[in-house]
This record gives structure tokens, C-alpha cells and sequence, in this order.
């Protein structure tokens, strides 16, 4: 079925909101990541080794903020939307993630694609994550054994330090 000219608008402020989403994880845009996420969202992701779960924009800002971190290194790239409308004001999306995700501290480097599977709600100030979740396509952890390749990196003077952060690992599970 065709999209209505208001469907293709709403289209096209769905595909800015998971940019944006992926734009505040890498640069540490919290407070913007707070604007773009229902009151109640709804997290499951599930990797190589972990799954992490969570409700509440509290919680998934407080989750991003100190996984994504000073320390670390990050990079989300969102593919191929694939978006429809449940209704008005609802709508679904699938996309494909590639992400790098590098660790100084531990020396490693995490490789990988996901697909996500969205719910967009429409709110009075425009369109909103309601729920997010993703299922590993791959995943690969290498070493890094030298550093000094790495000449910048947006986190480590935009993420949040050490003393922001909390404790994440009521959130996440791990398995073999």
C-alpha cells in the first residue's frame, strides 16, 4: 500500500530520530538521547555474550551514559530502514546496525551487526523510541595489542567520567 504524504513526512522524522539515536550514543549526547525516548521505553538487546534488558528513559540514558564512556571508543551506523505504521500515531522499524564498539582499558576491539526492531510512538513534541531491541547477526571481540594507532577519540572528552556513571550490571546478563 502507498504512503500518504503524512506517513512520508513521518517517515522521514522516524529515520532523523534513530540517527540522532546513533549520534548521541557515539558522542556522548546524553541529554539530547533523553528527548528522543518515551518515558517508559522498552530495551532488549541481545549480543555475542550479553543480553542487556531495561524499562524507563532514566534508566536506558543512565545505561548509554556509562557504557559508553570516557574510555571507550564507539561507532553505530544504522542501515536500511525498513518503517511501517501500525497506526497514526505507532510505528515499526527494522534496522541493520554495524558497530564498533573499542575498549583501551581491556584492549579489545568489538565488531559487529545487529538487526533492531523499533516501536516509534508519536508524542505532542514529535516522534519517539517506545521500544528497542536487537539480535546479533555476528559479533567478534579481537585484541588490540597497540594503542597508539588511535590518535582521537569524541568520547573521551564528551562521555561521561567515572564519577557519573553507574553501576550497569544490574541490567545485563552474560552467557558462554
Amino acid at each position: 500500500m502507498p504512503f500518504t504524504l503524512q506517513q512520508l513526512s513521518d517517515l522521514e522524522d522516524i529515520k532523523q530520530l534513530k540517527s540522532a539515536y546513533f549520534r548521541c550514543i557515539d558522542t556522548g549526547g546524553m541529554e539530547e538521547l533523553r528527548t528522543l525516548l518515551t518515558e517508559d521505553i522498552s530495551i532488549d538487546l541481545r549480543g555475542g555474550s550479553y543480553r542487556a534488558r531495561l524499562t524507563g528513559r532514566n534508566n536506558m540514558v543512565n545505561f548509554i551514559g556509562s557504557a559508553f564512556n570516557s574510555d571507550v571508543i564507539a561507532m553505530h551506523q544504522g542501515h536500511g530502514p525498513e518503517i511501517s505504521f501500525v497506526d497514526d500515531d505507532t510505528a515499526k522499524g527494522l534496522w541493520y546496525l554495524q558497530d564498533i564498539f573499542i575498549d583501551p582499558i581491556r584492549k579489545t576491539n568489538t565488531i559487529g551487526s545487529s538487526i533492531y526492531k523499533d516501536v516509534y510512538k508519536r508524542e505532542s513534541d514529535g516522534w519517539k523510541i517506545n521500544v528497542s531491541e536487537y539480535d546479533r547477526i555476528y559479533e567478534m571481540v579481537v585484541p588490540i595489542e597497540d594503542l597508539s594507532n588511535i590518535t582521537y577519540s569524541h568520547l573521551s572528552k564528551h562521555g561521561w567520567p567515572p564519577e557519573k556513571r553507574v553501576d550497569v550490571m544490574p541490567w545485563l546478563e552474560f552467557y558462554d
